[in-house]
C-alpha cells in the first residue's frame, strides 16, 4: 500500500517538492554556517519525495542544548513558513475523502519541517 501511495505522491508533486528542498539545501550548504541547516533540508527533501511508510520520531540521543538552539534559529529564519505551508496543504487535501492519506503525509512533513533537529525518519 505504501508503494502505491509513494508512486502517486511522487508523480503528482513529490518529485518537485523534493527537488525544491534539495536545491534549498544545496544553497544553504554554500556557507559553513548553513551546512547543518542544509543537511536538515535535504533530509526533509528525501522524506518529501517518499513520505508513505515513514514515521517522524524523536531521536534518542539528541544533541541537547545545541539541538534546541538550532531549532529556534530554524523556526525564526523560515521553518515556521514551511511548516505552515504543509499545514495548509494538509487541510486542503483532507477536505476530500480521496485526499485524506495525502493530507496526513503533509501533517507528518509539518512536524519535521517545524523542528528538524533532534528528529529522524524511521521507515517501517
Amino acid at each position: 500500500m505504501s508503494l502505491l501511495g509513494n508512486l502517486i505522491w511522487f508523480i503528482f508533486g513529490g518529485l518537485f517538492l523534493g527537488l525544491g528542498y534539495f536545491l534549498g539545501g544545496l544553497i544553504l550548504c554554500l556557507t559553513i554556517v548553513g551546512i547543518p541547516f542544509g543537511v536538515q533540508v535535504m533530509k526533509l527533501g528525501t522524506f518529501a519525495m517518499w513520505p508513505f511508510g515513514g514515521e517522524v520520531v524523536q531521536r534518542e540521543k539528541s544533541s541537547g542544548c545545541l539541538s534546541i538552539l538550532l531549532n529556534v534559529l530554524w523556526i525564526i529564519f523560515g521553518g515556521i513558513e514551511v511548516a505552515l505551508s504543509h499545514l495548509a496543504l494538509g487541510v486542503v487535501f483532507c477536505c476530500t475523502i480521496i485526499g485524506i492519506p495525502f493530507g496526513l503525509q503533509h501533517f507528518k512533513l509539518m512536524i519535521l519541517a517545524l523542528m528538524p533537529f533532534g528528529h529522524e525518519v524511521v521507515r517501517r
